[in-house]
């Protein structure tokens, strides 16, 4: 009898065997190289060893990941907690597990070992990743109170407030908020409208909310437990307006709030109702001179202001660029959560048998079917893609924040700069690919996945706002074109949208784009593929050095129509907010086409790094496959380009539905190397059944 999980799985038949396009001898597919398992047609396929594919992927802190893993199958009843509990409850029960994961030493793996640390950003980063495999309220609280709160007292601090706060807040004995974002102002910060006022008389500032548009408006921790804020507000000195700094500033002792704190809780929540997000106001609230975090400046006692950092601009992008570790941590924890829906969608497409395909006698399993090879297995390519890039981007950060390390482009705020941008497209992609895959996968699963115990109600609903938090997606997609178009020049923090158009508008387009470096790179994959100037139609399709070649090109074109648009509008006299306004589709399209490139590199080089022998084999097969999906994604503007002819268009596609049946054999293999844990998956309804069971 036909129930809703049947009508809502997948109904396609097996599509017919096509035999992709015959690759010219000068570009052999890398997929068959070094590859072991022969059969009859000549295509050997590999073998996944999966921990040695867990161990490749966890890299250098396999320990710290299986740590985290270990404590979140302790803590499996969470996952019911948060569908049984009421939100006060269920609140009060995420901060328990947020404290007893701190006694672990799991969420203090980044600061200093003096204060209860390990003094290892890449092992918090690690750490943070993992805990999305769990329930994403634990995350988000912990991404919170360790990497917000935590973070900006660490780096925006100094000795004192290290001293005075870092082994409370590791320890969880101190709960604290971040209190950047307002309701009138959003992601524009330097225009926060509250107010932190120096008397010198009694050596205090007076931190004040002019208005219920400068509230504080969705800080985590906020409405129940935290104590300390790290309020974010307009610096005056006698009269001068200073710029946005940091403030430590009480907000509850012994659970009360304190005179001249008005604190409101935003209420339910799409998702992530675990967290206790709230606004706050300020009415005349007095902190001491000390309060001020003064890493990069300082008000004296009889009120004078002191920075080592002349211009404004470039000190407040200098103390937002510390903070770019949440944003790297949010990206990652995406990818994370992208992992967990495709591994339940997976293990169900393998178990779960629908229509008689191939026999009378016998249903086939959904992975069988080709559409939902097409679905799947896609995403799984692009997952690993994103992880190797987050790998590098995270090591980066490391690298950075550590002290000298493999970057040596130059001075350390270029590669700060190239951090910056770096972590903000991977973060918009990561994000952005978790809400398509939970969705996916959700869909795959039919009826079945809509039940809230197989995960996907709470996955969709929690990484949603992935997508906003840490950086609007778009937002920052800007900040990565910025970065293209001035190649991080000395003026880079001083730029507004506006000051950015004037300044493309300065120089010629050529000195633009060679500025990206891209068009040097995508002259020397034409002097090196054959045909020239015409490479993109005689390499072969499984030639990474081609797939390369495509980013590349398609990077280099929009980087440069964006300068020369800029520049056009400059030079007929239109407002420069206006010129920008018309060419931001095509600002946004430029910088996701250069993350795209960098997530393609990271695949490339990752995989060609492996010694010989199936894991590298089966990795290959994942990075064409990658790389085919996102060419033939965008294949609509290849061919307006004329960079991909019909033929080509259809000989993609058919390469892709081949690639799609190579890897169907090791599908399941390559999500168990995820490693989420078994308690995490849950899904009873969609991965306990007997093979050819009814829904």
């Amino acid at each position: 009898m036909a129930t809703f999980g049947d009508m809502a799985t997948d109904q396609v038949p097996p599509i017919a065997d096509e035999l992709p396009t015959p690759l010219p001898e000068t570009a052999p597919a890398r997929v068959e190289d070094d590859a072991v398992h022969a059969d009859d047609s000549g295509y050997r396929q590999p073998e996944v060893d999966v921990d040695a594919l867990r161990t490749l992927l966890d890299g250098r802190y396999r320990e710290v990941r299986d740590l985290v893993r270990d404590n979140l199958a302790e803590h499996a009843q969470i996952l019911l907690d948060e569908e049984q509990m009421s939100t006060a409850d269920f609140r009060e029960r995420v901060r328990d597990v947020v404290v007893m994961m701190a006694e672990t030493g799991q969420t203090g793996m980044g600061f200093p070992e003096e204060y209860g640390g390990d003094g290892d950003i890449g092992a918090s980063v690690a750490a943070f990743e993992t805990l999305a495999y769990g329930d994403l309220s634990v995350l988000v609280k912990v991404g919170v109170q360790f990497g917000l709160f935590g973070g900006a007292i660490l780096q925006l601090g100094t000795k004192h407030h290290h001293d005075a706060h870092l082994a409370d807040l590791v320890s969880g004995r101190t709960m604290g908020c971040f209190a950047m974002t307002e309701s009138g102002h959003g992601s524009n910060v330097q225009a926060l409208g509250t107010v932190a006022t120096y008397d010198p008389a009694a050596q205090e500032f007076v931190i004040t909310t002019p208005d219920d548009t400068s509230r504080k408006d969705y800080i985590g921790n906020a409405a129940a437990h935290a104590e300390l804020a790290v309020v974010f507000a307009q610096l005056e000195v006698d009269g001068e307006r200073h710029g946005v700094h940091a403030f430590v500033v009480p907000v509850r002792e012994g659970g009360r709030v304190l005179d001249g704190v008005r604190i409101e809780d935003c209420g339910p929540k799409m998702g992530l109702n675990g967290v206790d997000n709230g606004r706050l106001w300020f009415d005349g609230v007095r902190v001491p001179r000390t309060a001020l975090l003064n890493q990069f400046a300082e008000v004296t006692p009889e009120g004078r202001y002191l920075s080592p950092i002349d211009n404004p601009n470039k000190r407040f992008f200098t103390m937002l660029g510390t903070l770019v570790q949440g944003r790297v941590c949010v990206g990652g924890a995406g990818i994370n959560a992208s992992k967990v829906a495709l591994t339940i969608a997976t293990r169900y497409a393998v178990r779960r048998r629908q229509f008689e395909a191939t026999s009378p006698d016998e249903e086939q399993v959904l992975l069988d079917y080709g559409m939902h090879q097409r679905r799947l297995l896609p995403l799984i390519a692009r997952t690993y893609a994103l992880h190797f890039a987050q790998e590098v981007v995270a090591g980066q950060l490391h690298d950075v924040f550590s002290g000298p390390g493999p970057i040596e482009e130059g001075s350390d705020e270029h590669a700060r700069r190239m951090l910056e941008s770096r972590a903000a497209g991977t973060k918009a992609l990561g994000t952005w690919h978790a809400t398509r895959t939970i969705q996916e996968c959700r869909e795959a699963c039919g009826g079945a996945g809509y039940l809230s115990e197989n995960r996907f109600a709470a996955l969709k609903a929690d990484t949603d706002v992935f997508t906003t938090f840490e950086g609007d997606n778009h937002v920052l997609l800007q900040l990565v074109a910025k970065g293209l178009l001035t190649d991080y020049a000395g003026e880079f923090e001083d730029m507004d949208q506006l000051g950015m158009a004037r300044f493309v508008a300065g120089l010629a387009v050529e000195t633009v784009v060679e500025r990206t470096a891209v068009h040097k790179l995508v002259q020397s994959v034409r002097d090196l593929l054959p045909g020239g100037d015409t490479w993109d139609q005689e390499a072969g399709l499984l030639d990474p050095n081609y797939q390369l070649a495509m980013l590349r090109f398609r990077e280099e074109h929009m980087i440069g129509g964006v300068a020369r648009r800029l520049k056009r509008g400059i030079d007929q006299g239109m407002d420069p907010g206006a010129v920008f306004s018309r060419v931001q589709d095509h600002v946004i399209a430029a910088a996701r086409a250069h993350t795209e490139r960098l997530v393609l590199e990271a695949f490339v080089q990752k995989t060609a790094g492996l010694p010989d022998g199936d894991l590298k084999v089966a990795l290959n097969l994942l990075c064409d496959l990658h790389a085919l999906t996102t060419i033939e994604a965008d294949r609509a503007w290849f061919m307006e380009h004329g960079r991909l002819s019909s033929a080509r268009s259809k000989a993609i596609s058919r390469e892709i539905n081949a690639l799609c049946r190579k890897v169907r054999p090791i599908a399941v293999d390559l999500v168990d190397a995820f490693g989420v844990p078994e308690e995490m998956l849950r899904s009873p309804e969609l991965l306990g059944w007997p093979i050819g069971s009814d829904a």
